[in-house]
């Protein structure tokens, strides 16, 4: 299996070549190009006999954010009441509630041009609260760090500068750190800031049921690093 060491050099290597056209269009293509790059065909890194990385790839400067986990909500019916209590129907939703929102520390979120509900930081836990402040789901610091962990373990992670549109688009990979364990504080410190949301996405199957799509927790890309508790910059 490839090592640390051998794809540090490959990464040395493609920041002294520059830009390099994408190997596939769209979103994806960051992503395609420097596995391709990297001649990787499982996303695993052998970084020591026990641990493992995943490789990870963003665009600076891009605003489009990039999932960490999902997780639905505690208690276990929190996503059904949600959906009774803020759900709304669409012309596309065949009749059936639907609840498409992003949630932030910073403000309360519109939903059909009501106040809804924001995320509030509390002692060893992330709450969705209303405008009344109640409490009205919440994720505990167990839970976020089962989350994070089983997804996030160790990540290997590449920011390229990037040129040009769909298939003549280039990147130039020029800076990568490894990123490993899960930090509450910097975590929730995170979320205050702003820099980590919490989109909820619930529907209902047509025998009216709740129909979670994952209730996802995103972060800005180039801020990924101050999730994690050890950070060390490779390139």
């Amino acid at each position: 299996m490839i090592t640390l060491e051998d794809i540090l050099q490959k990464l040395i290597d493609l920041k002294a070549i520059g830009y390099i056209t994408t190997h596939r269009a769209g979103p994806t293509g960051i992503g395609k190009t420097l596995e391709d790059l990297l001649e990787i065909q499982e996303n695993n890194i052998n970084i020591s006999n026990t641990t493992f990385a995943e490789i990870k790839s963003a665009r600076k400067g891009v605003q489009s954010m990039l999932t960490l986990f999902t997780k639905a909500p505690n208690p276990a019916e929190a996503n059904s009441k949600l959906l009774d209590r803020y759900g709304y129907v669409t012309p596309q939703s065949a009749g059936r509630k639907i609840l498409h929102t992003t949630t932030w520390a910073t403000r309360y979120n519109s939903l059909r041009g009501h106040t809804g509900f924001k995320v509030q930081v509390a002692p060893n836990k992330l709450s969705l609260i209303s405008s009344s402040g109640e409490e009205l789901c919440y994720w505990d610091e167990p839970t976020l760090r089962h989350s994070f962990e089983k997804k996030l373990h160790h990540i290997l992670y590449v920011l390229a500068d990037c040129r040009g549109r769909g298939n003549g688009e280039e990147f130039w990979f020029n800076e990568a750190s490894l990123l490993a364990g899960f930090d509450f504080d910097s975590f929730t410190t995170a979320v205050n800031n702003g820099v980590i949301c919490i989109d909820t996405r619930i529907g209902q199957y047509p025998d009216g049921s709740t129909h979670d799509h994952g209730t996802g927790f995103r972060v800005f890309p180039d801020k990924l690093s101050l999730c994690f508790s050890e950070r060390q910059q490779l390139l």
